[in-house]
């Protein structure tokens, strides 16, 4: 994950600042949907690559294989353990003889005909609603994750546990989740201010919820599930911090792992504490 993200965002991203100037008008000239707004394809073109179109199929093509796989495999397992924990119907928690949620495979395949809307004259308008729905679910799951993070180190520490007991530790800690935390909440902030007043465009409902309409599903979906099932909030000291635990010799564990990494070399502790 960590070379994942350095090699494909942070690398990739520099290098992109490096070629595309922030003037460039077909950054914001276009639609996000369209790949001629790619400031990848902008750097392509600005170097005279003659055979853009054939790369950038190419590179698409892969692009939407790998983001299909991953989703069905993603989204299947999602449905079934929110049907485990009585959160989706009950269905989708039947896991066949190899371990595949098959039921939650056959629908989240089932999503893919959406794919022939691609025929359809209203396309340009079904993909920018199915975009406005999605376009920051991973602002959602990142958050939730850091947010998650915090309230378990609080519930760990309230409940008497010390940080030597678990097997593994967060590099950055609490702190590193909260900024975290708070970085994508800004996002959200002004991605929201983005949808209320575009750039070079006049407020437009229709605008507003193309970009922002994420937000009141995933907030109507959460308040609604409180307020039908009336799950309490629970407190950091009464969270349940057992269920769920494998059973493992951790004091035993830690103490081989620790004596291992006392005899690496230099270059292998510095490598091992960023990744």
């Amino acid at each position: 994950m960590f070379w994942r993200i350095t090699l494909f965002y942070i690398v990739s991203l520099t290098i992109i600042g490096l070629l595309v100037p922030y003037t460039e008008s077909r950054l914001v000239g276009q639609s996000s949907a369209d790949a001629k707004a790619s400031p990848f394809v902008i750097a392509i073109e600005n170097a005279g690559i003659k055979v853009l179109p054939s790369i950038m199929n190419v590179v698409i093509m892969i692009a939407v294989l790998s983001v299909g796989n991953s989703s069905v495999y993603g989204s299947s397992r999602t449905l079934a353990a929110l049907a485990d924990q009585g959160q989706a119907p009950r269905i989708f928690s039947y896991i066949d003889r190899k371990g595949r949620p098959i039921v939650g495979i056959t629908v989240a395949s089932l999503c893919g005909l959406l794919g022939y809307l691609a025929v359809s004259d209203k396309q340009g308008e079904a993909f920018m609603w199915m975009l406005a729905i999605s376009g920051l679910s991973s602002i959602f799951t990142w958050g939730s994750i850091c947010l998650a993070h915090v309230r378990f180190r609080r519930g760990w520490k309230l409940q008497g546990h010390s940080l030597d007991e678990l097997a593994f530790q967060s590099q950055p800690g609490v702190i590193g989740s909260w900024l975290g935390f708070i970085l994508n909440v800004l996002v959200l902030i002004a991605q929201f201010w983005t949808a209320l007043w575009p750039i070079g465009e006049q407020p437009d409902a229709e605008v507003f919820f193309s970009a922002y309409l994420a937000v009141p599903v995933v907030l109507a979906s959460y308040i609604g599930y409180k307020l039908i099932y009336r799950t309490p909030f629970i407190r950091a000291k009464d969270m349940d911090l057992v269920t769920g635990r494998r059973e493992l010799n951790i004091t035993e564990l830690l103490a081989e792992e620790r004596a291992e990494r006392a005899a690496w070399p230099i270059w292998k502790k510095v490598y091992h504490f960023f990744c």
